[in-house]
């Protein structure tokens, strides 16, 4: 009797997990849509008859109204988004390009990121609230959840750019320096662009973390439904907002729709970054 090859083993075990994955993100996405779509039909049917609904200007605890949530959502996003690639862009080009990958400081960096990538996110709401909140005393604010989550992303934002800068063959660094060009502008050059399709796919991920976040917010920036014009004030994201709501039980609709939108602006996020991604290599 012949063994069963092991490359056709492997393959059917392959495509057993794909299925599976597969599966599980349609039934979750599927869910989701049946439960949280029809409310939230009906809170936009409210909003254009003029009624108090989800969408009204003002929060209270009629209409529990999700756009001071969802400002606050896309304000602590570009923010954290923006400080987390700046600092962990430029710290995995410095370890790509300029460090020596036996001394010790790259070692501890590397294991360090490694570290912090493992940590759940609660851990960093702790650390947030100890040192951001109480320490520092900027107290349960916008800023003190935007720093937290800058931290919280960095280590995802460095690695995916390290494995991007790697990813570039070593020719073309030859190539660039044999017709003269220096490390600086071979780096700016020559090698983001050819690496800029891989550290944007980690900025992307960064983005749907950020999104959809909870428990390090609940520690930081705190539940108030205020709009973030004042950063060092108290407000609530929309995973947070949906959070309060479904653990009140007294609006497990509006926390159905409240999902369902969180779900559409993640797509939306997800389709525009790559489009944005798609349409800056191609102009490189």
């Amino acid at each position: 009797m012949k063994k069963p090859n092991s490359s056709k083993i492997l393959k059917a075990l392959v495509y057993v997990s794909a299925g599976i994955t597969i599966s599980m993100a349609v039934f979750i996405i599927s869910y989701i849509l049946i439960m949280g779509v029809p409310p939230l039909i009906e809170e936009v049917i409210k909003m254009f008859s003029g009624k108090e609904s989800l969408f009204s200007l003002e929060y209270n605890s009629q209409n529990v109204s999700l756009l001071p949530a969802v400002f606050n959502t896309l304000l602590l996003t570009i923010i954290s988004i923006t400080v987390s690639s700046v600092l962990g862009i430029f710290t995995a080009i410095y370890l790509v390009e300029y460090s020596n990958e036996r001394s010790a400081f790259v070692k501890i960096i590397r294991l360090m990121s490694e570290t912090l990538s493992g940590i759940p996110s609660i851990i960093y709401g702790l650390f947030g609230m100890i040192f951001f909140v109480t320490f520092l005393e900027l107290g349960m604010s916008i800023v003190s959840g935007v720093l937290t989550i800058s931290i919280m992303i960095l280590p995802l934002i460095m690695r995916s750019t390290e494995e991007a800068l790697k990813s570039v063959p070593v020719s073309f660094r030859e190539a660039s320096f044999g017709l003269g060009a220096g490390k600086l502008r071979t780096i700016f050059k020559i090698v983001l662009p050819a690496a800029l399709n891989g550290i944007l796919s980690g900025v992307i991920l960064a983005i749907g973390r950020i999104v959809g976040e909870t428990a390090a917010l609940l520690y930081t920036a705190g539940t108030a439904p205020n709009y973030g014009f004042n950063m060092f004030e108290t407000g609530r994201t929309l995973s947070v907002h949906m959070y309060m709501l479904s653990s009140e039980g007294l609006h497990i609709s509006e926390a159905y729709a409240t999902g369902a939108l969180l779900l559409f602006i993640v797509l939306g996020i997800n389709l525009l970054s790559m489009y944005i991604a798609k349409k800056v290599v191609k102009g490189n």
